[in-house]
């Protein structure tokens, strides 16, 4: 049996004999004498192995137009073409056509996680990639620890952070570091002398000791809020319904100075503190309000002796002047003679004429 094989151009033909490969057919014309198989592999695209690669290899003037791409389980390899990025090359032995296309093979290896390679960021976000890599963001306002293996390792910064995927265990805990409040609300207190009622509090605090406040410390939110509640039962505790109304504005300020140093072992800083809300029960309030009409009362009062007691002064001072000194009095007469005057136009009485008249001739003499 006689075939005529024709090679293309960028063509390489495999000539098999009893499925062992015997020649390598090049461009041109070629006859095939005998029961042999011929297969034809264009040399712009990888080399595809109809048997064994490794069997192949054997044949010397193959090997040497193959680049031959060996790919362990705990790697991965990125394939370029005429420099730009193309495939990621598994685990496995790939073979590809020299000086046809421009190949370029970067190796990876995934059994560590952190990308040391010279990889692009965009590379790390193309579909073909991002099954291999762990994405985690840290906002500008925020701070992160990194655990491997339930260990921590680093601190990371604001932005994105990239890790090879594999077996090992990643995790990033994020903590916003601005200022923040917790509120401690409905509070239900006594006070020293056993009057109940409730309160509103709120603590403004922020992280400044990331490691104290996520590494040693577990639920530092959950431990303020214990804290403060604490803190806030035994100072109302220890004063009494007339101290606590009175100081209700320096308690907080108190309060944050006794649990300061306790405060800093969770890695915060309390900022601002303060009670928003003193709620009495109904029949408490009704006896205060009793209390404060009752103490408003009083204070009228005195304040309406006292200016009695000033007016009953000032008569008796003018009164002693006005004995004292004649002309005195007679000022004082004209002075009411002149208001009556301006009060009344006209009295008359029958038989005696105009009194008005009448009384200022009396003082006019």
């Amino acid at each position: 049996m006689i075939n005529r094989i024709k090679i293309e151009s960028y063509q390489v033909g495999l000539v098999f004999e009893n499925r062992k490969l015997t020649k390598v057919l090049r461009e041109g014309k070629h006859w095939i004498i005998g029961d042999k198989n011929v297969t034809i592999h264009e040399m712009n695209f990888p080399f595809q192995a109809s048997f064994e690669l490794n069997v192949l290899l054997e044949n010397e003037v193959l090997s040497a137009m193959l680049e031959i791409v060996e790919v362990a389980d705990n790697e991965i390899v990125l394939q370029f073409v005429n420099g730009n990025f193309k495939e990621v090359l598994t685990a496995g032995r790939y073979a590809f056509w020299r000086g046809i296309v421009k190949y370029e093979f970067r190796k990876v290896d995934l059994s560590k996680i952190y990308i040391t390679e010279n990889i692009a960021v965009n590379l790390l976000e193309t579909v073909k990639l991002r099954p291999f890599v762990r994405k985690f963001m840290v906002a500008s306002n925020d701070k992160a620890l990194l655990f491997v293996n339930g260990t921590f390792t680093t601190e990371l910064k604001s932005g994105t952070h990239y890790f090879w995927n594999n077996a090992i265990t990643i995790d990033v805990k994020t903590i916003d570091m601005r200022q923040q409040q917790v509120e401690i609300s409905g509070q239900e207190l006594l006070t020293k002398d056993k009057a109940g009622l409730r309160i509103n509090f709120f603590v403004r605090y922020q992280v400044v000791d990331i490691l104290k406040a996520l590494i040693e410390n577990k639920d530092f939110e959950k431990q303020l809020y214990v804290l403060m509640q604490l803190a806030l039962r035994a100072f109302v505790g220890g004063l009494t319904l007339d101290e606590l109304l009175s100081k209700k504005d320096t308690i907080a300020h108190d309060i944050v100075t006794d649990v300061n140093s306790k405060v800093n072992e969770l890695g915060l800083f309390i900022s601002d503190a303060g009670i928003r809300d003193v709620i009495l029960p109904g029949d408490m309030k009704e006896i205060m309000n009793q209390v404060l009409i009752a103490e408003k009362k009083a204070q009228a009062n005195t304040i309406m002796r006292r200016e009695e007691t000033a007016s009953t002064r000032s008569l008796l001072n003018t009164a002693k002047l006005m004995e004292e000194n004649e002309m005195l009095w007679k000022l004082k007469e004209m002075e009411y003679v002149e208001k009556i005057a301006d009060k009344i136009g006209e009295i008359t009485i029958s038989g005696s004429g105009n009194v008005i008249g009448q009384l200022k001739e009396i003082f006019v003499k």
